[in-house]
């Protein structure tokens, strides 16, 4: 890890303006320091900046209580109040949930049957950026009030740290009521075991339609007294409620108070078990257990650059690429399973929310890489998602199926370990789980294989999902063709290339077909609608998902006429102006460079096709505009949502030279490294290293031990045998 001794004026003005570092976590963790997690908490980002551990089941973050779209993580960089500290975030999400057992601190009465315009809650205060702090495992924050406020977390429990001004009242508010308009509580329930020890659960509705979340909490001293409002009655004297809203106000005569809060998502019995677990009131010990797991995960890859924003912008990367999927199983090993029974789980860990639209593009092949330990686990709770409930997840939010965006993408996760050799599962029925995603009768699937592609006057979306369920079957027949199921093989051969039907070559464009075989007129490849059921193109316009075919980049190629024609396509992509038409366009549309739209998933991939059509060049062209425009060390610093891992899982393989174009093939293509040297450390003791001699400029040459690269392309067997890639020009 090369460091400056001497900080940049960059570096300085970055720290006195967002005062994000932790000074002992930089001190004893040199690579800790290159996380700042308030990097894209502004715009459209959605990301949190709060205490976690990786995949842990808490994220325990601060909350501004606003309602809008860019507030889905509970966090806008824009705002300046805190109505609480929840326990569970989304990251990067395009719809907001969750921010489940909310803990404010105050010093003053509360009344919790008013609320606070136009914030969702009982109580606000202000803040200053300035006196806020994050690092991985820790969040601290200054209020206006007086209040200091130290957040940590362990795998299933979450640490809070409130120390009171000398003057006003040492109150803490428990807030099961606490909600924003995407998510409602359905029933919650308090025991007040003792005057230190609380319990209870929240369920709730919303993106998630059946969410429960069970906690217990301890707190460091005995209250002196409390307060819980059911709804609209007061009540001092009980021991044990149920409510719609319940919320409690616990008064202290110390003015340093910490608490624990476990959580499960099947019983109160498993929430208390992981209290058990977070023993002592030692913070700092807490918080450093949660520094050292990110250190060791961080450490997974070492880059060398004498640029420190660059340095800092791929660690936090890095770093919210092991934010999601989180672990589901209480520590009893049980958890509400997706067909809403309680379910146990002793031959894997089980994890939930798989944001599949976005991650199966790079974040899932990272994760091949950094978390070949838990790749097996994703795997087995995919399938045990389709034990539960029927198919394969879609887009699993903690064991609800939400059905949220196109394709059936659990399938190329699943094929993609199971050709890198990831075991541990039972993998004929995976395949037998892939087939019936295939066949179900949901989701246009019984139109595609009526017609041979989704008419536009039968379904919405008709030219996304028939360009991604293409992708999705070529993967099914490559799995059939490894587990030598040979007509299973020639079927799914045949329905990966319907991609074909929906190719205009008069235009170059994809285009929606109606039933009847005619092209949907009119046609302008700008034109973008958010209107599910009457777009053409999910979230974009025929411009960036024209190119969705991964799984046959030549025959795409001769399909526009050769490669200069697809050239010359491409750069119409990058060059064309950014106007995206259409009076109900999404907001995903973001990142526009011409109308390529890094912002959103569908354009990840397109920069690297230009190899495929021997133009090198102009990956590393494109690639380097990307990197350098659409993402930087900000708050400002995410072009779109991070969706859970994918806008930083494109940056974390890009900025290091290759990218999965196809995340099913088992190569990674090759683009150009930012940094002086990288070096993947591997599980299997062997290290990948990746020089390159031209400071994040094009290199006309690539070596692999050595020997030239001349497809443009290495495989996942090369990396893992450990070596060395080189860029360099001749």
């Amino acid at each position: 890890m090369q460091k400056l001794i001497v900080p940049s004026l960059a570096l300085l003005c970055a720290l006195c303006f967002y005062n994000c570092k932790n000074s002992e976590s930089s001190e004893t963790h040199s690579l800790l320091s290159y996380v700042d997690p308030f990097i894209g908490t502004a715009d459209h980002g959605h990301v949190y900046p709060g205490a976690t551990v990786p995949f842990g089941m808490v994220q325990l973050s601060p909350d501004n209580g606003t309602a809008g779209w860019d507030w889905c993580s509970g966090y806008n960089w824009e705002d300046s109040l805190i109505v609480g500290f929840s326990h569970t975030h989304l990251s990067g999400t395009g719809i907001g949930d969750l921010l489940d057992i909310s803990i404010m601190p105050a010093n003053e009465p509360i009344d919790f049957r008013t609320q606070v315009p136009p914030r969702e809650s009982t109580y606000a205060a202000s803040f200053n950026h300035s006196n806020e702090t994050a690092s991985p495992g820790y969040y601290s924050v200054n209020l206006d009030n007086g209040i200091a406020v130290e957040l940590t977390a362990g795998e299933r429990f979450g640490f809070h740290k409130y120390s009171f001004p000398n003057t006003g009242l040492n109150t803490i508010l428990l807030d099961l009521g606490f909600a924003i308009n995407w998510d409602r509580p359905t029933k919650t329930h308090l025991d007040i075991i003792d005057n230190t020890h609380v319990s209870g659960y929240r369920h709730s509705t919303g993106w998630a339609k059946d969410q429960r979340v069970y906690f217990a909490m301890e707190f460091s001293h005995p209250f002196d007294s409390k307060v819980i409002i059911a709804d609209s009655t007061t009540n001092k004297e009980t021991k044990q409620i149920d409510g719609l809203k319940l919320r409690s106000q616990f008064q202290f005569k110390e003015k340093e108070v910490m608490l624990k809060v476990a959580l499960s998502t099947a019983s109160k019995q498993g929430a208390e078990k992981a209290l058990a677990e977070a023993s002592g009131w030692d913070f700092k010990a807490i918080k450093t257990k949660a520094e050292n797991v990110w250190e060791n995960e961080l450490k997974k890859i070492e880059v060398s650059s004498d640029d420190e924003a660059l340095l800092r912008t791929f660690y936090t990367a890095l770093y919210r690429t092991c934010l999601a999927p989180t672990i589901m199983e209480d520590a009893e090993g049980n958890y509400k399973g997706a067909g809403g029974q309680i379910q146990s789980s002793d031959k894997f860990k089980r994890y939930g929310l798989f944001s599949l639209w976005d991650t199966f593009r790079a974040c899932n092949p990272l994760h091949t890489i950094t978390q070949r330990d838990k790749v097996k686990d994703f795997i087995a709770s995919m399938i045990a998602h389709y034990d539960e409930y029927g198919l394969l997840p879609v887009w699993d939010l903690l064991a609800n199926e939400t059905n949220t965006m196109t394709g059936y993408h659990a399938i190329p996760v699943i094929v993609d370990a199971y050709m890198k050799g990831h075991r541990g599962y039972d993998v004929e029925k995976a395949f037998q789980a892939m087939k019936k995603s295939s066949m179900q009768n949901i989701r246009g699937t019984d139109l595609l294989r009526k017609h041979t592609y989704i008419p536009h006057d039968k379904a919405g979306q008709s030219v996304t999902r028939t360009l991604e369920y293409a992708f999705d079957d070529w993967c099914i027949a490559q799995m059939a063709k490894a587990l030598n199921k040979e007509d299973d093989y020639i079927e799914y051969t045949k329905r990966s290339n319907y991609y074909k039907n929906l190719f205009d070559a008069e235009t170059g464009f994809m285009r929606a077909k109606l039933a009847d075989g005619s092209w949907k007129s009119p046609f302008d490849p700008q034109y973008s609608s958010h209107d599910f059921d009457i777009a053409e193109y999910t979230e974009g316009n025929a411009w960036q998902h024209s190119w969705f075919v991964p799984h046959a980049v030549e025959e795409l190629i001769a399909l526009h006429g050769g490669d200069e024609s697809f050239v010359n396509k491409l750069d119409g992509l990058f060059t064309a102006d950014s106007e995206i038409k259409g009076d109900f366009a999404s907001a995903d549309i973001s990142g526009l460079i011409g109308q390529y739209a890094h912002g959103n998933e569908p354009s990840h991939h397109i920069a690297y096709m230009y190899n495929y059509a021997n133009r090198y060049d102009k990956t590393q062209d494109r690639v380097r505009e990307i990197l350098t425009t659409q993402y930087n060390d900000t708050a400002h610093g995410l072009c779109g949502n991070e969706d859970c891992g994918q806008m930083s899982a494109w940056y974390v393989f890009s900025a290091m030279g290759m990218y999965p174009m196809n995340p099913a093939s088992g190569k990674y293509d090759l683009g150009l490294c930012m940094f002086d040297e990288v070096k993947i450390n591997l599980d299997n003791g062997n290290s990948f290293i990746i020089q390159s001699e031209t400071n994040g400029e094009n290199a006309n040459q690539i070596s692999l031990n050595g020997q030239p690269v001349e497809d443009k392309w290495i495989t996942h067997e090369e990396l893992l045998k450990g070596g060395t890639l080189k860029f360099y020009n001749n």
